[in-house]
């Protein structure tokens, strides 16, 4: 079956785990809104002043920006780090690649094939990969 002929799955079941991580992440920024809310009021209280809008936002995106930046130094760290372990060729991903393959040997040793015969080169297609 070709990749246009194939049906979508629905938008909701195709970006659910987008979905769920936007709702998750709105929901605990509503959350830092209230606490943070209800925070600037007690200590407005506690200095005999009015709640005041203007004090409030200043600090509620401070904080917010504050939890940001470090969660996006986190995330970007792991992730380019990881992809540049990997490009490097790391030991943990050498490995994971070696025991595919000698996985994949074994499978055709076990069905009586020849691994050798089945080594990949750039450019060429098999007879299998034309008929698809």
């Amino acid at each position: 079956m070709s990749q246009s002929t194939r049906k979508r799955p629905p938008f909701s079941k195709a970006y659910s785990f987008g979905i769920i991580t936007g709702l998750l992440f709105l929901l605990s920024w509503l959350g830092q809104f209230f606490f943070q809310l209800a925070e600037v009021r007690n200590e407005a209280e506690q200095h005999g002043s009015a709640f005041q809008w203007s004090d409030f936002w200043p600090q509620f995106f401070s904080a917010t920006f504050e939890n940001w930046q470090s969660e996006f130094l986190q995330l970007l760290w792991q992730a380019a780090g990881l992809a540049l372990f990997f490009f490097w060729g790391s030991s943990q991903s050498k490995e994971s690649d070696d025991r595919l393959e000698a996985k994949v040997d074994r499978l055709l040793i076990e069905q009586g094939i020849d691994p050798d015969e089945y080594e990949y080169r750039e450019g060429e297609t098999t007879e299998a990969s034309q008929r698809v």
